[in-house]
């Protein structure tokens, strides 16, 4: 077990919750359970900053994920908060910000649509005034609540819960891509995103539209100081490399819609590991060794920022 605590906020009371995992779903779970007064740990082989969610487009949106039955309360509940997040969007890195989902119709989305605020049915699909997150700033964000609120952020490797477990009596698995590894659980596998950063050359709306025949979906979403253009869900690939034709092919999809994006300095790449699930979210409870317990935050695919909150939520009652 590697144990560099060079990275550490807030206190060191000892714990009992240890989250595992230092991503959207880690930090936000830890940060519900240490203003329900629990002394948090959180447990992170990586910073935020170099996690999966941090390469997130990230715009507010049930996307690839399950169950259906779930996802619309988990998504309300995390949209109010971003609603809320919005007033401070320099502090938070939450926007509302307008924009168009092509080919979409209200009558083809679940229950949860109708609730939604700000949205138009156009002849190209949906227009609607949506959050969207500049993650590295939400994620700074979140780490600085969590730190407020007493918990603690250690960079810890971890090989199993057990680890976990000798130093608390509750772990909470908010590992991602990890659970397949650590739980075990087999049906854990990548949908991976690929994504060109640009000069912005004026858009200020974003834009997506699905391809359902294959696994290409074109959007661009303005962020601060960037142009995010997209992307792919490409199943069980694991590959973290850009590829340079897949880019120059993001690129021209984009520009198809807004011309401008083709003269547009390239400015970066990155590529994203979505954490899916064969049988969707998990939230659930399990003893371990010696009366601890394991609760399992896991499985959200494309959409952990969506859900983020609500799943939390339901991770930390299971405390109770």
């Amino acid at each position: 077990m590697s144990d560099t605590r060079a990275e550490v906020t807030g206190r060191r009371d000892v714990p009992d919750v240890i989250v595992v995992g230092g991503g959207i779903i880690g930090l936000t779970t830890a940060l519900v359970l240490a203003e329900r007064g629990h002394r948090v740990r959180v447990w992170s082989r990586e910073p935020a900053a170099a996690t999966t969610s941090a390469v997130a487009g990230a715009l507010w949106w049930p996307y690839r994920i399950e169950p259906e039955e779930l996802i619309g309360d988990w998504s309300l509940t995390s949209l109010r908060r971003y609603e809320e997040l919005s007033g401070r969007p320099d502090r938070t890195g939450v926007r509302l910000v307008s924009g168009l989902h092509g080919g979409e119709r209200l009558a083809a989305l679940g229950p949860w649509a109708g609730q939604l605020k700000h949205v138009t049915e156009v002849a190209e699909g949906l227009r609607v005034r949506l959050p969207l997150i500049d993650m590295p700033v939400h994620l700074s964000w979140l780490e600085q609540q969590l730190a407020a609120a007493g918990g603690v952020v250690e960079r810890r490797t971890v090989t199993s819960f057990d680890e976990a477990a000798a130093e608390a009596s509750t772990v909470v698995n908010c590992t991602g891509l990890g659970a397949r590894e650590l739980v075990p659980d087999a049906g854990v596998h990548p949908v991976r995103g690929q994504l060109v950063l640009v000069e912005n050359p004026g858009i200020e709306e974003w834009f997506t539209e699905a391809d359902p025949a294959s696994d290409a979906t074109t959007y661009f979403f303005p962020q601060p100081g960037r142009l995010v253009l997209g992307g792919t869900a490409e199943v069980d690939d694991w590959s973290t490399e850009p590829d340079p034709r897949t880019a120059e092919e993001i690129v021209a999809r984009c520009a198809r819609i807004r011309p401008e994006v083709a003269g547009a300095r390239v400015i970066g790449h990155l590529v994203g590991l979505r954490p899916a699930r064969d049988t969707g979210v998990r939230i659930e409870a399990e003893p371990l060794p010696g009366g601890g317990r394991l609760v399992h935050n896991y499985g959200h695919g494309g959409a952990g920022v969506t859900v983020a909150l609500g799943c939390a939520r339901a991770a930390a009652d299971l405390l109770t």
